[in-house]
């Protein structure tokens, strides 16, 4: 039993490590390819960024920040072949992260 629970909690810790790195690295790709444009803290400003804090981003779906990081839209390059679909995904969960 001891050994069990020993085992569950280095399973446990890996995962909160594993979530604790994306975290990292997805801040790190959005300081190193968005926040000159949507600024440090998300709240946009430059060439017409909007706010992620904004109704109009918090409404948009996963699905839909996906499209526009990999597309682009406006002024906003496409991230497609330059960014792989996990760092994608993580950005997505930063910018959420931005909006609280």
């Amino acid at each position: 039993m001891k050994h069990l629970r020993m085992g569950l909690l280095a399973l446990l810790a890996c995962g909160l490590f594993a979530t604790s790195a994306v975290a990292q690295d997805a801040a790190a790709t959005y300081k190193a390819k968005c926040a000159m444009c949507h600024g440090a803290d998300g709240k946009g400003g430059k060439m017409g960024t909007r706010d992620f804090a904004s109704a109009e981003v918090k409404a948009e779906t996963d699905a839909q920040l996906t499209d526009i990081i990999t597309k682009g839209k406006g002024k906003m390059p496409s991230y497609d072949g330059k960014l792989k679909a996990d760092e994608i995904k993580g950005l997505v969960g930063y910018i959420r992260s931005l909006a609280k």
